[in-house]
């Protein structure tokens, strides 16, 4: 099982979710639990196409960590 960090980004008009170590895949959804569902579903769509394909799953590099700042 391999890990990805998600990036979920507040919009105007509700959510968008991207995996920086995926390229190519993104979506935007009215809620955050809704991009959540979306982006699972296309990084499962996308990577059954690489399996299809024969072609290798990216690998997993990047690192996120919450930095607190004080104000």
């Amino acid at each position: 099982m391999k890990r990805y960090i998600i990036i979920f980004e507040k919009t105007a008009t509700g959510f968008g979710a991207y995996a920086p170590d995926i390229p190519g895949v993104g979506v935007t959804g009215t809620t955050k639990e809704e991009a959540e569902t979306l982006i699972y579903e296309a990084i499962k769509f996308h990577f059954e196409g690489l399996e299809l394909e024969g072609l290798p799953l990216p690998e997993s590099i990047s690192e996120a960590e919450m930095l607190l700042i004080p104000a």
